[in-house]
């Protein structure tokens, strides 16, 4: 079965304090930060995991799909919200029940469009709450592997490490 995380990239940054200000200033900067913690999440979680921003009032806007580091990023067409375009596809993924669809969303109405198609939902805040736990642990990891990395002086008796260094500078 493949796992899907479906999100609602203007709800998000709406819902989150830290993106809701830097969207106020730059909104492509807070897209891209978002886009940023979920390629983390991504590579963590392995899931499959697509971003879909509203361009429902960019006139003659096409649907826009491309990748950023493996996180697929679609911007709807004209006259398409975030929303419909999610149910879509939510319907279209849980249609044979070979896939595993989350949405994340605070948005009432399309949490329970998500529920009632076969897919699960996840709020801003507790998608924000995985996003710091995986953080957490990626950082705890990372530093495990650190340490456990040794350089050879580590390794050997301080006496033989002073000989090499006199050893060395002699030579």
């Amino acid at each position: 079965m493949k796992e899907i995380l479906l999100v609602d990239g203007y709800n998000i940054i709406n819902a989150w304090s830290k993106l809701k200000e830097i969207g106020k200033i730059n909104l492509e900067e807070a897209r891209d930060i978002l886009i940023q913690e979920l390629v983390d999440y991504k590579h963590y979680m392995g899931y499959h995991v697509t971003i879909v921003f509203d361009a429902q009032y960019v006139k003659g806007n096409d649907l826009k799909q491309y990748f950023i580091k493996g996180i697929e990023v679609i911007f709807t067409k004209e006259h398409q919200t975030a929303d419909s375009y999610i149910e879509k596809k939510v319907e279209s993924l849980t249609k044979d029940r070979k896939n595993v669809v989350r949405v994340a969303t605070s948005d009432w109405a399309e949490q329970q469009m998500v529920l009632g198609s076969g897919a699960t939902r996840i709020s801003a805040r507790e998608l924000k709450i995985e996003l710091n736990n995986i953080t957490k642990k990626i950082y705890k990891k990372t530093e495990a592997t650190k340490q456990a990395r040794s350089t050879l002086g580590d390794r050997i008796d301080k006496e033989v490490v002073e000989k090499l260094e006199k050893w060395r500078r002699n030579q």
